[in-house]
């Protein structure tokens, strides 16, 4: 158990420092190829974010787990909200600005298609390409939109006009190479531990794997919270949900079909929408999340954690 539980921790660490150089070295290398820096940032970056989660996903269905595959992107879209928005609102007030509102609607729209293809029971490859014609759609629509609203080279996440060549190839080989080592190493720990433990492979994915992937957009709305910068917070976490239910998913149904657990139909999709539909009403009005609701938020959270871990088999 101590073993496996290294294993996770080890493989979470590696996975969040190789995803670090990976997009360090690949938003350098496409600036230096002269892509413009408002491209780089809707794709490059968002792809580099999100390469610890599709390493996970990915390596769960070809080790036959498709449950924690599962789990994690469901697990990790809660936690967005109800552990990486309740958390900070304990800090500081977040207010959740409404040029989020169109952002937000597709977050909400994302989560009700990826229900209704759930609730066919499997996430088998036409499925999965009807999510990943949806993110198609929508980084189509941030493209033209990121036309509008230029991104200057100094505030992309990672970028130095000072980086040279070579270090930018050590940073891509240590990126490629620790992304796949750390989430066999955090699979491998993940699956042991459910069978020690006798519960699923749903419930590691929904609690421990999707806590531990959850952690930068947490490290991250953290700060932007200190900072009183609501807007990078949300825009963080609606950006997140949106690739984990669409393109992870998504690639992860072409490598191998993800069989959808009963449990989880009749409790966690429907958590995970009510958590997305929570912030509405702070959206539409521009009320601040306040401590008290943070407080709620995270109480919640605790409270579906402790419902798991009682009755995850």
């Amino acid at each position: 158990m101590l073993i496996d539980l290294l294993l996770v921790a080890g493989g979470l660490v590696l996975l969040l420092v190789a995803g670090d150089f990976l997009v360090r070295g690949a938003v350098n290398l496409s600036l230096r190829l002269g892509i413009p820096a408002f491209m780089v940032g809707m794709t490059v970056v968002a792809f580099g974010t999100s390469a610890p989660e599709l390493l996970v996903s990915v390596q769960a269905v070809l080790a036959g787990a498709g449950g924690l595959a599962l789990g994690n992107v469901v697990g990790s879209n809660i936690a967005n909200i109800l552990l990486v928005m309740g958390a900070p609102a304990l800090i500081a007030p977040v207010l959740l600005g409404r040029e989020n509102l169109r952002d937000y609607g597709i977050m909400v729209g994302a989560t009700l298609l990826f229900m209704a293809l759930a609730y066919t029971g499997v996430i088998g490859l036409w499925q999965a390409l009807v999510l990943l014609a949806a993110f198609g759609l929508f980084m189509a629509d941030s493209i033209i939109r990121g036309r509008k609203a230029r991104i200057a080279v100094e505030e992309l996440e990672g970028a130095d006009p000072n980086l040279r060549g070579p270090k930018i190839g050590v940073y891509l080989a240590l990126g490629l190479i620790g992304l796949p080592v750390g989430a066999h190493m955090l699979v491998s720990g993940a699956v042991d531990i459910a069978e020690t433990l006798g519960v699923s492979d749903v419930v590691i994915g929904l609690t421990i794997v999707a806590i531990g992937t959850s952690l930068p957009e947490l490290a991250t709305t953290l700060m932007a919270a200190v900072r009183r910068e609501g807007g990078v917070a949300l825009g963080n976490i609606l950006g997140s949900n949106l690739f984990n239910l669409l393109l992870i998913l998504g690639v992860a149904g072409v490598i191998g079909p993800m069989t959808v657990p009963p449990e989880m139909l009749r409790l966690d999709l429907w958590v995970m929408l009510g958590a997305a539909l929570v912030l509405a009403p702070f959206i539409w009005t521009g009320r601040p999340v306040g401590r008290i609701f943070g407080a709620a938020l995270l109480l919640t959270y605790g409270g579906y954690l402790w419902f798991l871990f009682l009755n995850g088999g």
